[in-house]
């Protein structure tokens, strides 16, 4: 088994109930899941995982939630290298008060991470939502599982839970 690590920045829990889910569904430690707010010190604690879970609500304008904007600017400004790394992403937004930013702090990460070598997994259809654009779009996918409890609550368990079951095939 691969090992594996949950970063994790959450505001209203939405990011993190996703990542407790992963959590039991991947059998990951409780040392290997990490709260931005909480446990995290430095880029190189995301270093000895082949497998990162990263969720992060969407801010403003489509950004990353506040943890992860130094941790995105050491890893674009100092070179860091994930080759070799799988990564899915995920995370919170609102389809209808912030439909023009959709969840597009998961594709910022997207950026970072895919620049920096990783490979991306856990893409889901776009067709699947309703908003008017999100930096997370590339063609017809979601670069990651992106969950609006704003507007859609009722689909949020059934798109966490096969986002796993999808997880599951892609990464193992």
């Amino acid at each position: 088994m691969a090992n594996v690590g949950i970063f994790c920045a959450t505001a209203g829990g939405t990011s993190l109930k996703i990542a407790q889910q992963l959590a039991k569904a991947f059998n990951v430690e409780e040392e290997d899941f990490i709260n931005m707010e909480e446990d995290f010190d430095a880029v190189e604690q995301l270093l000895p995982y082949d497998v990162l879970f990263i969720g992060s609500s969407t801010w403003g304008q489509g950004d990353v939630h506040h943890e992860w904007v130094d941790p995105q600017l050491d890893i674009e400004s100092d070179g860091i290298d994930f080759s070799g790394k799988k990564i899915a992403l995920f995370g919170a937004g609102d389809s209808v008060k912030h439909g023009e930013h959709f969840c597009s702090a998961l594709g910022k990460l997207y950026k970072t991470f895919f620049e920096a070598g990783a490979s991306i997994v856990g893409f889901v259809d776009a067709n699947d939502y309703n908003y008017k654009f999100s930096l997370s779009q590339i063609e017809d996918k979601l670069c990651g599982l992106a969950i609006d409890e704003h507007n859609e609550k009722e689909k949020t368990q059934t798109r966490i839970e096969n986002w796993i079951a999808n997880l599951k095939k892609e990464i193992f």
